[in-house]
């Protein structure tokens, strides 16, 4: 039996109980042995996060966990591990490299010593082999995959670059006007895909991404995405435990599903900020329930607000509300397949009035559509 082998088995004695004398055992036995183990040690790292590949888990998933349950150092180990076993595959499924180019701003991290080394090692392999088993939500590296496409479409980039200029901005009227228009382009490239599906119906059926749904106010947060990917022909399915939501739906939409909700939580936080510096002029202090309050109202009325534009732009062309209808029903269908037990929950928040006027007036203000005369409305209930 090799030393890592005699490491691990020390390590995993003992269940799914956390043992700190094992784990000090274990990284003692490596620490004390010859550098040569810790080829050995890499490699069992790749096997590891290869067999996870196979179970549903995905480059972005493996390196949220590991910011959600270690450190910074366990991140960096894990980003040269997920590197060193991606680099054997020629080409690798849809949206992998983008999350493997996140990984490049992560440097590799020098253990102060061997024992810091190995103990590092070894908590984060505790954590790969006990994560269960995701639904699958693409291809595994290693299995045939679709031809490559070159480049994305026109559209998706016109809506990369109308967003990116609405965060960028610190003028609240461009913003409303620049976002408007990303999310005009969106109902419409979604209306041509359905023309293409009625004209020559295509094989392709719903596909899935997750999209990381990070703490804080994680709840308010996941109740946006939810109401991004309803109003663009999307299921959204939260799972709050692993920090992700996974979005359901044809792939024309999902990309754009995903930039409009990084690009609302983006604007949204900085309202918030704004809102909460008011506050502070004002005498009030800082509280967790304005900022709960603010972010759920946010979601809240752009929910009903997305909806409003994506019901408009269709009822422009009526002709294809069968097509749109029968491209839900498939979403709705593939979301029951992959998660036959779903529940609903409430909202767990604390209530505060002013960070829910201040979050209901920045939804206002993130304007979906192009400016029209508007009469005032009712309020939306909390």
């Amino acid at each position: 039996m090799s030393i890592v082998d005699e490491a691990l088995k020390a390590l995993y004695g003992h269940g799914d109980r956390e043992d700190d004398h094992a784990l000090d055992a274990a990284a003692s036995l490596i620490a004390a042995a010859d550098r040569s183990v810790d080829a050995e040690l890499a490699r069992r790292g790749e096997e590891f996060v290869r067999s996870l590949w196979t179970r549903g888990w995905q480059p972005a998933d493996l390196v949220r966990m590991a910011r959600r349950e270690l450190s910074d150092e366990h991140v960096r180990l894990l980003a040269g591990i997920v590197r060193a076993e991606t680099a054997r595959y020629e080409r690798l499924p849809h949206r992998w490299q983008a999350q493997l180019d996140a990984l490049d701003d992560l440097a590799v991290w020098t253990a102060p010593d061997r024992f810091s080394y190995a103990t590092a090692v070894l908590e984060l392999y505790r954590l790969l082999v006990r994560l269960p088993r995701l639904d699958a939500v693409g291809p595994v590296p290693g299995e045939a995959l679709p031809p490559a496409v070159a480049g994305e479409p026109k559209t998706l980039s016109r809506i990369r670059a109308l967003l990116a200029k609405a965060e960028a901005t610190t003028y609240a009227e461009e913003a409303e006007a620049l976002t408007a228009k990303a999310q005009e382009l969106m109902a419409r490239h979604s209306l041509d895909e359905a023309t293409l599906a009625a004209g020559a119906p295509s094989p392709e059926t719903p596909g899935a991404v997750r999209i990381g749904v990070d703490p804080p106010y994680e709840q308010a947060k996941a109740i946006l995405l939810d109401a991004v990917a309803t109003a663009n022909h999307c299921r959204a399915v939260w799972n709050e435990g692993f920090g992700f939501s996974t979005v359901v739906g044809f792939e024309a939409d999902l990309e754009p599903v995903e930039l409009l909700y990084t690009s609302l939580l983006v604007q949204g936080t900085a309202a918030m900020t704004r809102a909460e510096a008011e506050q502070r002029a004002g005498g009030r202090k800082r509280t967790k329930s304005f900022r709960q309050s603010f972010l759920l109202a946010y979601a809240n009325r752009l929910g009903a607000r997305l909806a409003s534009t994506s019901r408009r732009v269709a009822a422009e062309a009526p002709t294809l509300l069968p097509a749109l209808a029968s491209r839900e029903v498939a979403v709705t269908a593939r979301t029951d397949e992959l998660f036959p037990e779903t529940r609903t929950s409430r909202v767990r928040a604390a209530w505060d009035e002013a960070g829910w006027a201040h979050g209901t007036s920045a939804a206002d203000r993130a304007g979906l559509r192009p400016p029209t005369p508007r009469l005032p409305g009712p309020p939306s209930p909390p």
